[in-house]
């Protein structure tokens, strides 16, 4: 069996009956018939054993390798009336809601920002007293200690004194929780972190030990991508030559 029977046998002739139909099922209908065809050929235990072989199956892979080009052109086109509508649409509506361009998130960057700037200055003044009442308890509580350590035991006015005292510091305390608590509750603000690279080596070092995989597949990319330039010498890579059917 030569090459143009094999393609032929398969019953992909486009003037024959059915030709009629939509392009899209006359070419997945070859396509169907070639797949078949490819399985008798890539069966189980098969290898080629003559150039005839050779030949019908290389004419029906590149026969395959058309059907795939028709049946993208296919797929481009029947799409096309929707991309130019999509596009019609996006048009129509990213001016106004584009992510990060349309006017309502430029607008609302715009105000976040000075929304930040006033709640990070509010809630920097409420920090700062929730601190000073904070300060002012501990002093109270070390003032308190200290007039326990002094206080006569025979001496009522001063025991009253000392324990006034520490009831003065333990309100304060409250008092300090109450305003730490109230300076980051409802605050209208989020708070998130970011990494900020201060020092490559001792990252590259910590990640190394971490995730070595992850930068073994990276220097593999990255020499890849060397090799597919033409560079055939690489430090830590054995470049091998590779054969494959066109």
């Amino acid at each position: 069996m030569n090459a143009q029977a094999a393609l032929s046998d398969t019953g992909n002739d486009r003037i024959a009956m059915g030709a009629n139909q939509p392009p899209e099922v006359i070419v997945f209908g070859e396509i169907d018939a070639y797949y078949d065809e490819a399985k008798n050929w890539a069966s189980e235990g098969f290898a080629i054993e003559s150039q005839d072989q050779a030949d019908q199956i290389d004419a029906l892979d590149k026969a395959l390798l058309k059907l795939s080009q028709e049946a993208e052109a296919l797929r481009v086109e029947e799409k096309r009336p929707l991309d130019e509508r999509i596009a019609e649409i996006q048009t129509k509506f990213n001016p106004f809601i584009q992510k990060d361009k349309g006017k309502v998130d430029v607008a609302r960057k715009s105000l976040k920002a000075l929304l930040t700037a006033w709640r990070v200055a509010q809630q920097a003044i409420k920090d700062a007293e929730a601190r000073r009442i904070r300060e002012e308890a501990e002093e109270a509580e070390r003032l308190a200690q200290q007039a326990f350590a002094q206080t006569n035991v025979a001496d009522i006015q001063e025991r009253e004194e000392a324990e006034r005292m520490a009831q003065r510091a333990a309100d304060l305390a409250k008092q300090a929780n109450k305003a730490t608590k109230a300076a980051n509750t409802k605050t209208g603000l989020t708070t998130s972190y970011e990494a900020v690279l201060v020092h490559a080596p001792t990252a590259i070092s910590h990640y190394w030990k971490a995730e070595p995989q992850q930068f073994v597949d990276l220097v593999q990319t990255l020499a890849a991508k060397e090799v597919r330039t033409g560079k055939r010498e690489i430090p830590g890579f054995e470049i091998k030559e590779v054969k494959g059917a066109r």
